[in-house]
């Protein structure tokens, strides 16, 4: 399968799980709203996921993945099941060491991630229960991870691209039927949610033992003390441990800033996190299928470029990257600063999520949308420094952002409450993106090619033009009181095709050559 084929259905199952991730947060929105028990949820839920990305979609894939192409590539097949089997022991015994102690120290886990709870001892105790049930989910991940890994390895990129789909169904029939039954035997109906999870990662993991048991890689792991032993002692194990050392450094940088903004986030007024949360959501759409996207396809053929001493073409991929970066993100951010509440009232605003809820998450949207040009410019500026083996750079870069974003924190928070939280991030993404982009110029390894200026004059315009049509959207329809549900989303979309209409339309009324800027 070439690369466009494989990213293109990477993109398809990732757009698969962002939908079905966002119905998921709808079903949770109409059921709870946001509340200080969805807060405790969230918090619940984020303890698991923190660990989750550090230590295996962060960290250890980053590590494992590298060291078993290159185990197949010079030692064979049988070297590499070798390493399979010893690595995997290792991980189990590490994951059920992990889970046990995480269980055990749910009080401590959540006084350090959301001590403000405790204004709300309910909410609190609901989101001890919640970690404690939950937890284990990072002995799943951790597991998927390492068969992801593995799978990827022998290009079998499907099965580890549809796995998080899994987890968006079980926690959307936890919330429809799981939430009722527990309501009528009364039990708290949000604790339905840590039965989906799991059910979810089981779900997870499962659907990856056929796809390794064909190729004949299903790890054996190894019960007693002594394959723990050999499997620690095995070369290939650590290696991997040096190797997740700084990944560690890199990965956790984003992790750490979210810690603190959740804990800051959750001594606020009740509802806060889960408004930024829902807030987050919406973000993810425009930076998985932007960001992630352009990163995807770039960085092999900036690698390639970099290795063969192109540095005119290393160039050229990286100014196309950053157009198409200006090209689409700019009126997307335009989008959601100019009509947030109707997309926020859209998507969320049904059962238990009231009108204040729409506002306060239509803020926390605005806050994230000014950085969104920076968050998504970041996914196109740091491979640039993947392909040159400089990953040093980056990280250090995003040490300092993350101090400057909490010294943002302590500016705007008490001006803005959550808003600032979410404001906070965007210019720190926007720090972050120009910060990278300073230093590739500076080093020679990109020089902008001609025309930029009227580029970025010819965008700056159609933005203005859109801008004003959507407020004019935004002020004319009563999104927060609607005849119906479906004249609302009529309006939406009719609102959304039209603004595409009118963006590429200006654009090309403008001389902006479309077509030749996609073919190249």
């Amino acid at each position: 399968m070439s690369l466009f084929k494989s990213a293109s259905l990477v993109s398809l199952w990732t757009l698969a799980s962002r939908i079905t991730g966002l119905a998921r947060e709808l079903l949770i929105a109409a059921t709870f709203g946001a509340s200080a028990l969805t807060d405790a949820f969230n918090v619940a839920f984020r303890i698991p996921n923190l660990l989750r990305r550090l230590f295996a979609e962060g960290a250890f894939s980053q590590a494992f993945v590298p060291v078993l192409a290159a185990t197949r590539a010079t030692e064979g097949d049988a070297a590499t099941r070798e390493l399979i089997d010893r690595v995997a022991t290792v991980l189990a015994w590490a994951l059920l060491v992990t889970s046990l102690l995480g269980v055990l120290a749910a009080p401590l886990l959540v006084w350090a991630m959301a001590a403000g709870l405790r204004q709300t001892p309910q909410a609190f105790d609901v989101a001890v229960t919640l970690t404690r049930w939950m937890f284990p989910y990072i002995g799943f991940m951790s597991l998927v991870a390492l068969s992801a890994g593995i799978l990827n390895t022998w290009k079998r990129f499907a099965v580890p691209a549809a796995t998080p789909v899994l987890l968006n169904v079980a926690m959307i029939a936890a919330a429809t039927w799981g939430a009722p039954w527990l309501a009528r035997h009364g039990v708290e109906p949000i604790l339905a949610l840590a039965g989906g999870v799991m059910l979810g990662g089981a779900l997870q993991l499962a659907l990856q033992v056929p796809a390794l048991a064909r190729l004949g890689l299903l790890p054996r792991i190894g019960v007693t003390p002594a394959a723990l032993a050999r499997g620690w002692r095995h070369p290939g194990t650590r290696r991997i441990l040096r190797l997740m050392a700084p990944a560690l450094l890199g990965v956790g940088v984003a992790q750490v800033s979210l810690l603190i903004n959740t804990q800051i986030a959750s001594h606020l007024a009740p509802g806060s996190v889960s408004w930024l949360t829902y807030a987050d959501r919406l973000m993810e759409f425009p930076t998985a299928l932007l960001g992630v996207a352009l990163g995807v396809v770039l960085l092999p053929q900036l690698a390639a470029a970099q290795a063969a001493g192109e540095t005119a073409r290393y160039s050229e991929l990286l100014d196309w990257g950053l157009r198409g970066v200006v090209l689409l993100a700019v009126p997307s951010a335009v989008g959601l600063l100019t009509l947030a509440e109707p997309l926020v009232a859209v998507l969320y605003h049904y059962g238990a999520f009231t009108a204040q809820d729409v506002r306060q998450t239509a803020l926390a949207l605005m806050g994230y949308g000014v950085g969104l040009l920076g968050l998504i410019g970041v996914k196109v500026l740091a491979p640039g420094y993947y392909a040159r083996q400089d990953i040093r750079t980056p990280v250090r870069i995003a040490v300092v952002v993350l101090a400057v974003t909490q010294a943002l924190n302590a500016a705007l928070v008490p001006w803005l409450a959550h808003v600032g939280l979410a404001l906070a991030i965007g210019l720190g993404a926007l720090l972050n993106a120009g910060w990278l982009l300073v230093g590739l110029r500076r080093r020679g390894a990109y020089r902008p090619q001609p025309g930029w200026r009227r580029f970025a004059l010819q965008v700056a315009a159609a933005s203005a033009l859109l801008a004003a049509a959507l407020l004019a959207a935004q002020h004319a329809l009563p999104w927060l009181q609607p005849p119906s549900r479906l004249a609302r989303i009529g309006w939406l979309a009719a609102v959304l095709v039209g603004a595409a209409l009118l963006y590429f339309g200006a654009l090309a009324l403008l001389g902006l050559p479309l077509r030749r800027f996609v073919r190249k």
